[in-house]
């Protein structure tokens, strides 16, 4: 019989209760989840319970990667890094323990990259005398295939993307995961930014510059925060042909107040903000009013009715408001980014952006 969960504090009860399908999602089995969130009563030993067990996968990837197991280490060191990921992907109030995590899940997942179906490479793209940091997959058997850019959320990076890279990938597009700025390792140069068309469109730039991509055919997938990003884009760079914007706000300041404050908090570190009212006073320009009737290319829209992050009216009037053709998806029984029901949204817009690009 398992053993029952030590007792814990309210923050540590809601997230068990809350993140199993989030965190199943990017990529954590049911049984860490459970095994890990259960061993931990406090808040404080969060970071430190998942990144304990990011070692476990990490040791058995290093093994397999130096016995010349390579399917398998990118396996382990994958899983190592959603682990380190979801050990600090909240965890703002101890920012140094926070900032080793990061490192270590960007770490694992980058030495996974050229172990996995099909492989990836990590690169780095120029944005104002520094750089934001991605992971690049192709599919196999095409020269120059379509690319789709992943854009994390507020408390996402590029390391909660493996299964969303393999959607499009199977349907014949690469993958760009990003950590723009706010995001991943981009949060500590850059801080969280209204327009993101101005780092979407040096990520566009450098696409460009590579051979072995098709820069005539990019596309958008953004989730949460990254689901206004994403049309903010689109708006204002006509490279893009299709977007996909999935629990995204429309007015970001609209849903601040109705979020917890783990999630404010991280706001406020990633706004680069010293106290809460000048985070929330930074979020006043996230909004695609005058926006969203500039985006012309073709949008899939997802909307979660049981959402407590972002109402999903949001969804709904970005979907109205948009000059292009537009496909509306709204899940009733969804929670937030519909992680409850991904067969209900990620196949579908996934073959809907490989019509959009035109690949197989």
């Amino acid at each position: 019989m398992p053993e029952a969960p030590v007792p814990a504090d309210d923050r540590v009860t809601r997230a068990r209760n809350g993140w199993l399908h989030r965190f199943t999602a990017g990529g954590v089995s049911p049984a860490d989840f459970i095994e890990v969130t259960s061993s931990i009563g406090a808040w404080k030993d969060w970071c430190a319970a998942w990144s304990a067990r990011g070692a476990v996968h990490e040791a058995l990837g290093r093994t397999a990667l130096a016995e010349g197991r390579t399917a398998s280490a990118g396996s382990h060191l994958t899983t190592a890094g959603i682990c380190y990921h979801f050990g600090k992907f909240l965890f703002c109030d101890y920012p140094d323990e926070m900032k080793a995590a990061n490192l270590k899940a960007a770490e694992c997942r980058t030495l996974a990259l050229p172990h996995l179906s099909p492989p990836g490479e990590r690169v780095e793209i120029p944005y104002q005398g520094k750089f934001l940091a991605a992971n690049l997959r192709r599919p196999p058997g095409l020269d120059r295939p379509p690319v789709v850019v992943l854009i994390p959320g507020m408390d996402s990076t590029k390391e909660e993307f493996h299964y969303a890279e393999q959607l499009f990938l199977e349907r014949g597009m690469a993958t760009l995961s990003v950590d723009g700025p706010g995001q991943g390792e981009g949060e500590y140069d850059f801080a969280i930014r209204h327009d993101y068309e101005v780092p979407g469109s040096a990520m566009i730039d450098w696409i460009e510059t590579r051979d072995d991509l098709d820069g005539g055919r990019v596309g958008l997938s953004g989730s949460s925060m990254g689901g206004y990003y994403a049309p903010h884009i689109a708006a204002f760079d006509k490279r893009v042909k299709a977007a996909i914007a999935n629990s995204g706000a429309f007015n970001v300041l609209r849903n601040f107040d109705r979020r917890p404050d783990t999630l404010k908090e991280a706001y406020r570190v990633r706004t680069h903000s010293r106290t809460l009212e000048e985070a929330r006073e930074k979020t006043r320009p996230f909004d695609l009013e005058g926006v969203a009737q500039k985006i012309t290319c073709p949008m899939y829209v997802i909307g979660t009715k049981l959402d407590t992050i972002t109402a999903w009216e949001e969804a709904e009037e970005l979907a109205r408001k948009v000059a292009g053709p537009v496909v509306f998806n709204l899940i009733e029984d969804a929670i937030h980014v519909g992680h409850n029901k991904g067969h209900l949204f990620k196949n579908q817009s996934a073959d809907w952006m490989a019509a959009q690009l035109g690949t197989r």
